[in-house]
């Protein structure tokens, strides 16, 4: 299931989603020449994490391979620091509908975490 197309829709659309999340987070957090800057660098910064840290095997090439407890570990942060930004904002209804929907996709992945913690 966690290679079904429509779960791996619902992936990308979180990974989109948390990248909004860090420039809107950011947006609203600086000040000034501050405010364009981090707007840039927090998302940048995300996807950068998000896209080279890979397990050799996950989809796209690993440009910098690790274990798969350690992508999950990297995972779980990029998303809880999206939620805590919402909570910052008290946006608490778009922290909760987000995080219960990064928890669902995870527990329809449940075989991606079986191979990464393998």
């Amino acid at each position: 299931m966690h290679n079904h197309p429509l779960n791996l829709l619902l992936r990308f659309g979180l990974e989109l989603v948390l990248v909004g999340i860090y420039a809107y987070w950011s947006w609203h957090s600086f000040e000034g020449f501050q405010k364009y800057l981090f707007s840039l660098l927090i998302p940048l910064a995300g996807m950068l994490l998000w896209g080279i840290f890979k397990v050799p095997g996950d989809p796209g090439k690993a440009i910098v391979a690790i274990p798969g407890w350690v992508r999950i570990i990297l995972e779980v942060f990029l998303f809880v620091a999206g939620y805590w930004m919402l909570r910052n904002l008290n946006l608490y209804k778009a922290a909760n509908l987000f995080a219960t929907i990064s928890i669902l996709h995870y527990l329809i992945s449940w075989e991606r975490i079986r191979w990464l913690l393998e």
